[in-house]
């Protein structure tokens, strides 16, 4: 009696017919009808092979390798190859299965950190789950070339796990939305009379856009948005007061306190919620963005104010907010110069910063943002990055627009490959840069196969541009010619030393090549603007898992290169590496020309020691934006406080002042956003270890 080791080690007996069947298969799959004398002969050679092992057991893969001999010797060298190629795909179905299965089981003790602001609960776990089997169903079904591109390291499709289910991210169009009322499936919501609804209602904005795509969403103009709503409040309370008799003379007076009383709640409603409200099944708090600064009324002036007056308060105990990213926008002639009518609002801002790390900081006289503000459209980006204005299918802007889905390139896979010839350095990357557009278009061909219904709050309540004039069976290709397309990257720096043995900072060669690699990118993007009449972008990535992911499988191939693979996370986009002693001058002259290139978006960070003041933080800026081209800014620092009474901590310390808990709470930026430090990726968690002080020297970098 011969018996048969299954895979899962399950010992079973020997069926001659499986066998025959088995032959049968690959023969129709080849087109070819066998007679049965010629299944009987291959069968009984295999019997034979088996025989002569004298073997009392023999496992499936054995017996598969004689099926194939079998056909082989009898001359049936087609079928024999047909039945080899059904063996690699059931095997390379086993292995995805048996992969899904161990990342399920690891999903189960924790979540990853990919995502910082994901939590490790039910809901998230969950949600992780399904995002495991989607990701492994999308590299199954699409062309084997992109899907290998993936796998391996040479590109990274972000958010796979939703390549065929939504788009990345939203400027909503708040104040539209907000006058006009809005749906989120339960009934309609009404455009609100007073300042504290709209409020709420913008944080509810937030979330319901938020479970509709797999990115971030901002308000691209919150205090100018949510200002119209004032005055409507003012006219309510001066009737309230009028009610009650209160005289004329008095009003006044009274009138101005209660609307600040009233904002004030309206804006700490904003903060509480956007910490504790959660979208995607209950598995995050929103990622949201907030643009102010550049009021256009006193209303909305007085809604900025109080805005970073709340946030400046933090929460419950005076923990830090975690949400949202505030992008404060500073402009000559508005906010940035003593005798400018709302310089208080700079001042204000950069105290809060100091503070809190929030806001980070846009030029919006740098002259890609200029040239739009002297249009009329208002620039704003996110803490993801997400900077789009210009449109080739449509008015310019951000508001209703967003980024649809970016790919990322590898560089430092480049530079090392070129082994240090630069010709063959761009060479490869034309190939990379080729390759993204394939993954892109046909990502996009998924995607226009969705129907507005498919996005129901977005699409179906037309807060994306184009899906004016949409019904729910309607196609959403219209949005996909709205939002932007982003190619992006990561590691200059180490593609630098790969190439000259310097990076950016070191050597102004090294700079020079740098900039030149990114104009490269920058050209083919603005090329395939013009050929295809999508909007591209050239996208300065904002790698969070993926600094770790990258690394790793490059160790794999080339081992631990000094300066490139040596450590445990790649450099962000085009920044100075974290690690690197170098003047906060220098590093803003050379990371800002890289913001015009990455027209997708882009921002650098200026790393100062805990606890700074308003003055530096202010200064800082004022040096980036009266001297550079440089956009977005953001100043770092670590925050710790302490969690039983929200105490900050300061110079180190290890216990709580106020009250002695050892309880604290640390927090870090990490790719734009806040996060908790224990949320931090692996990758991540190692670079914000590296992170040193810039100083304040402007003795030059280069030696």
């Amino acid at each position: 009696m011969l018996y048969v080791v299954k895979r899962d080690g399950r010992t079973v007996e020997f069926n001659i017919d499986k066998i025959s069947n088995a032959i049968k298969k690959a023969a129709t799959e080849e087109g070819v009808s066998l007679k049965t004398s010629q299944v009987f002969d291959c069968v009984q050679k295999v019997i034979n092979y088996i025989e002569m092992t004298e073997k009392k057991s023999i496992s499936v893969e054995e017996i598969q390798n004689l099926v194939e001999k079998a056909l082989r010797d009898s001359g049936h060298e087609n079928i024999a190859i047909s039945y080899s190629t059904y063996r690699n795909e059931r095997t390379k179905i086993r292995e995805i299965k048996s992969d899904l299965m161990k990342a399920i089981q690891q999903i189960g003790v924790e979540t990853d950190r990919d995502n910082a602001n994901v939590g490790n609960n039910f809901s998230s776990k969950l949600l992780r789950i399904a995002s495991e089997s989607n990701k492994w169903h999308t590299l199954a079904s699409m062309p084997k070339k992109l899907a290998k591109a993936h796998e391996t390291g040479d590109l990274y499709y972000h958010d796979l796990d939703s390549y065929n289910l939504t788009t990345n991210c939203l400027h909503i169009p708040t104040r539209e939305v907000l006058e006009k009322g809005f749906n989120t499936g339960y009934g309609t919501i009404n455009s609100p009379k007073r300042i504290e609804t709209a409020a709420e209602l913008s944080c509810i904005l937030l979330q319901s856009t938020q479970n509709d795509m797999f990115g971030g969403q901002s308000h691209p103009d919150f205090d100018n948005d949510l200002g119209i709503f004032v005055e409507p409040t003012r006219k309510e309370i001066k009737k309230e007061l009028e009610e009650l008799g209160v005289p004329s003379e008095r009003i006044e007076s009274i009138l101005e306190k209660k609307v600040r009383e009233r904002v004030h709640q309206a804006m700490q409603g904003v903060v509480f919620n956007l910490n504790t409200m959660h979208s995607r099944a209950g598995s995050q708090v929103p990622f949201s963005s907030v643009n102010i600064g550049i009021p256009n009324s006193d209303d909305a002036a007085l809604v900025c104010e109080i805005f970073l007056e709340e946030y400046e308060k933090g929460l419950g105990k005076g923990e830090q907010p975690i949400f949202p990213n505030i992008i404060f926008r500073v402009k000559d002639g508005v906010n940035r110069e003593e005798g400018d009518p709302y310089y208080y609002l700079y001042k204000l801002a950069c105290r809060v910063a100091a503070k809190r790390m929030n806001p980070t900081f846009m030029n919006i006289d740098a002259d890609f943002n200029k040239e739009y503000y002297n249009q009329g459209y208002m620039p704003a980006t996110m803490g993801c990055r997400t900077y789009l204005m210009k449109n080739v299918n449509g008015e310019p802007g951000c508001k209703g627009r967003g980024n649809i889905a970016p790919t990322t390139i590898n560089l430092p896979r480049i530079g090392i490959q070129a082994k240090g010839n630069i010709e063959k350095f761009f060479e490869l990357f034309q190939e990379r840069i080729d390759l993204a557009e394939e993954a892109l278009m046909h990502r996009y061909g998924v995607l226009k196969n969705l129907r507005v219904k498919d996005l129901p709050f977005v699409a179906g309540q037309h807060l994306m541009k184009g899906a004016e004039g949409l019904s729910g069976e309607d196609s959403i290709e219209p949005i996909l010619k709205q939002g932007t397309w982003g190619i992006g990257f990561i590691g200059l720096a180490e593609t630098l030393v790969a190439l000259t043995g310097k990076h950016h900072g070191e050597d102004p060669a090294s700079r020079e090549l740098g900039e030149k690699i990114i104009t490269f990118l920058r050209s083919n993007i603005d090329r395939l603007t013009e050929k295809t009449r999508l909007n591209w972008s050239c996208y300065a990535t904002p790698a969070e898992g993926l600094s770790g992911k990258f690394i790793k499988q490059d160790q794999k191939m080339f081992g631990l290169l000094k300066g490139i693979t040596d450590k445990e996370y790649y450099t962000n986009s085009y920044h100075i590496p974290v690690g690197f002693p170098i003047s906060i001058k220098d590093k803003i002259d050379i990371e800002a020309p890289y913001h015009k290139l990455c027209n997708g978006g882009h921002i650098s960070y200026i790393e100062v020691d805990d606890n700074p003041t308003g003055d530096t933080i202010k200064d800082i800026i004022d040096y980036a934006y009266k001297n550079t081209n440089i956009s977005y800014l953001g100043v770092n620092f670590h925050i710790r406080y302490c969690k039983d009474c929200g105490e900050t901590l300061h110079n180190h310390e290890c216990a709580c002042p106020k009250c002695g808990s050892n309880n604290i709470q640390g927090i870090s930026r990490v790719t734009g956003y806040l996060s908790l430090d224990e949320r931090f990726g692996s990758g991540k968690s190692h670079e914000r270890d590296d992170r040193i002080t810039h100083t304040e020297s402007h003795e030059s970098t280069y030696k």
